[in-house]
């Protein structure tokens, strides 16, 4: 029998922001703001649904104010013990992305992954992490120290990517290794000078590691940093590297698409992606 899944990914614009509401006033308007197409995308059948990049709160990172740290909490914790009621009640996957704490100075830009009944089962912590040309989230965020991990879903073998992450094929090729049969990518991205990157490299990941990608960003403009405005556009890349559903690139939305995961067999047995590989003609390359 084909293996159809059927997967959402919601961009948001800010509904509220600084100077608006306490920073926990801003994360309940942003996930009350959520929740209508969380529902939505229960009612459609969904069966596995992403969030963009910290979700709950502004991009906050073109400034340097440590309120922001108050943010960030556990994971797991309060977010994602409310996000698995929605899994819970929709029999549906839910991938979400915060800004943890695990202790005093330890702080993530993380993703929770929870299955389609409400257990968590693991989380994604930004590996790569920019500091210039206001994405400071040096000043945020310490590298992620979990590695590439892959998640045995009810549906799928899940993998996670944020952001950042994918200007760099390292990760995107050990998360293909490691058995990934779809990748997310939340994202909070503006236009400019890697908006045409947007569409290039992910779908070559996709390609190059036979693998579905869901990739996410966020929309609008957030005052009062003014980084830029958040271009949207998210969409979802089979193996082959070819776009199979796009989101708009100014509106919020819930962007719906159903694939067949056997085409993951069908490439790779094509290519040879991972029978043709030579690591040990890798490790040379490079003396650190």
């Amino acid at each position: 029998m084909p293996r159809i899944v059927k997967s959402g990914l919601i961009q948001m614009s800010l509904p509220m922001t600084e100077g608006e509401g306490s920073i926990e006033e801003i994360k309940e308007a942003m996930v009350q703001k959520h929740i209508p197409l969380i529902e939505e995308a229960g009612r459609q059948g969904v069966q596995i649904l992403c969030l963009q990049e910290i979700f709950n709160t502004p991009y906050f990172c073109p400034g340097q104010d440590k309120a922001w740290y108050a943010s960030a909490e556990s994971v797991p914790g309060p977010t994602t013990e409310r996000m698995a009621e929605y899994a819970k009640k929709y029999n549906m996957v839910i991938i979400v992305p915060v800004y943890e704490r695990e202790a005093a100075g330890f702080l993530y830009n993380t993703a929770a992954v929870i299955d389609a009944d409400g257990t968590y089962l693991g989380k994604y912590r930004k590996n790569h992490i920019p500091h210039t040309s206001g994405f400071w989230e040096k000043f945020f965020f310490k590298p992620g120290n979990l590695g590439y991990p892959v998640f045995q879903t009810k549906y799928a073998k899940v993998g996670v990517y944020i952001c950042y992450d994918r200007h760099f094929p390292d990760g995107a090729r050990v998360l293909g290794l490691n058995g990934a049969e779809i990748v997310y990518n939340p994202s909070a991205t503006v236009a400019g000078l890697s908006q045409y990157l947007w569409k290039l490299e992910q779908p070559a990941h996709a390609a190059a590691n036979g693998y579905f990608m869901g990739c996410i960003n966020r929309v609008g403009e957030e005052k009062p940093w003014n980084l830029g405005r958040f271009y949207g556009t998210s969409y979802f890349v089979d193996p082959r590297g070819q776009i199979i559903a796009e989101a708009d690139e100014y509106k919020d939305e819930l962007l719906v698409a159903e694939f067949d995961l056997d085409m993951i067999e069908e490439v790779r047995s094509t290519w040879q992606f991972f029978r043709d590989r030579r690591p040990e003609t890798y490790e040379k390359l490079v003396e650190l």
